[in-house]
């Protein structure tokens, strides 16, 4: 009686929707944890733009550099310089804009929906 107790306790009833689940969920998870790390700009030349801000706020490169936006807001973005040297298109969250600066100087920025939004790349010959 013993036995026959152990066998009917060890028998676990698992159907094929818990069996995807555990096989796939790891993949899932591993393939997001890629695609956000492939999306954060590099140190570079790259902005990222949260919680209505810029960061960072002030990025120095050297001429010929290519800087990019990233919008990881929850709502858009645009980036417009100052003088209208450069200038994007509204960004939706995920969405980048880039720049390749060609000439050294200051470039003051702001966010074209969200004026407070301002931010200054340096670009150093």
């Amino acid at each position: 009686m013993f036995a026959k107790f152990f066998t009917d306790a060890a028998r676990v009833v698992v159907n094929r929707p818990v069996i995807v689940a555990l096989l796939l969920g790891p993949v899932t998870g591993m393939l997001l944890a890629l695609g956000a790390r492939a999306a954060v700009p590099d140190a570079k030349g790259g902005i990222t733009i949260d919680n209505f801000t810029f960061g960072p706020a002030e990025l120095t490169v050297a001429v010929g550099t290519t800087v990019t936006w990233l919008n990881h807001d929850d709502i858009p973005h645009s980036v417009v310089q100052k003088d209208k040297t450069f200038r994007s298109k509204a960004l939706d969250t995920d969405d980048s804009y880039s720049f390749t600066f060609t000439a050294p100087g200051t470039f003051d920025y702001f966010c074209g929906l969200h004026p407070q939004m301002v931010g200054k790349v340096i670009v150093k010959p």
